[in-house]
């Protein structure tokens, strides 16, 4: 089974080349289930909203994942109180009679927050699960990844081999840990939302594949993904700026993870990096 995950999915000019490219990745790679990071897809940069979704997955993405900015469009409150399903605390996050859950928000929010952090999806003749968790490192108080983590993928795995792991976190430190800690667990951990791309993909001793950050889908003309004038002056004034997405120097930032049909567990994981033509 091989997996494409999209980084960080950033304004207008992360969705037009995610929407150029996903087509040939898909063939050349031979992509099995394409799941995409797309809290920042939202026109300026910050927030998702129901018809971006849409959208996204128009392109042939079958799960988006999120992170600390999904809350930025008030109106996606609306779009994942509809999207749960009755059945939100069953184990694994599986319901076959509901309709296939396509954007997911941290796992680790408290119970009564809108939306699934969780949810078993089908290919072909098998499931995989995804979840979503978020750092605390740097970022909001909630409850514990590490903990949340490991009692959902349990539950997972009662149901399929295959669980993967967007973890949503500012510090390497934190992300390594959880890979540690979930090795042998979950079938592949990758890192998102600092949208710098790391060299360090490999696979841990039990058989889980790792990567701190995949990177970011957008324009690197910018700091990630901002305009590089509203964030110097924020930076050099210490006074809130109302960022901007940028738009020049676009690029697809991913990995292609390939897991062992008969373990669950990662046989390779390969990063990506095409420039927009």
């Amino acid at each position: 089974m091989k997996i494409l995950f999209i980084g960080d999915i950033f304004g207008r000019a992360g969705r037009r080349i995610t929407k150029q490219l996903l087509p040939e990745i898909k063939e050349k790679e031979n992509i099995d289930f394409v799941i995409a990071n797309g809290e920042n897809a939202f026109d300026r940069g910050f927030g998702i909203t129901e018809e971006i979704v849409n959208e996204l997955i128009s392109y042939g993405i079958d799960c988006l994942t999120s992170g600390n900015h999904v809350w930025e469009e008030k109106k996606i409150l609306e779009y994942l109180e509809k999207s749960e399903i009755p059945a939100r605390q069953m184990a694994g996050g599986r319901n076959p009679k509901s309709e296939v859950v396509r954007l997911l928000r941290p796992f680790n929010y408290p119970p009564g927050v809108p939306g699934l952090g969780s949810y078993i999806y089908k290919i072909r003749n098998s499931e995989i699960g995804v979840i979503n968790l978020l750092g605390r490192a740097f970022l909001v108080t909630i409850d514990c990844p590490f903990r949340t983590g490991m009692e959902e993928i349990k539950k997972m795995r009662e149901k399929t081999k295959f669980v993967f792991v967007d973890f949503h976190a500012e510090t390497t430190a934190e992300k390594q840990a959880l890979a540690w800690y979930l090795d042998g667990y979950a079938s592949c951990i990758v890192g998102t939302h600092t949208h710098v791309q790391t060299a360090d993909e490999r696979i841990l001793p039990e058989g889980t594949g790792y990567i701190s950050d995949v990177g970011m889908t957008g324009p690197f003309d910018s700091v990630i993904g901002a305009r590089k004038d509203q964030s110097i002056k924020a930076l050099l004034t210490g006074i809130p700026v109302k960022f901007e997405a940028a738009e020049e120097d676009v690029q697809l930032n991913a990995v292609v993870i390939e897991l062992d049909e008969k373990t669950g567990f990662t046989k390779s994981i390969k990063r990506i990096q095409i420039k927009e033509n």
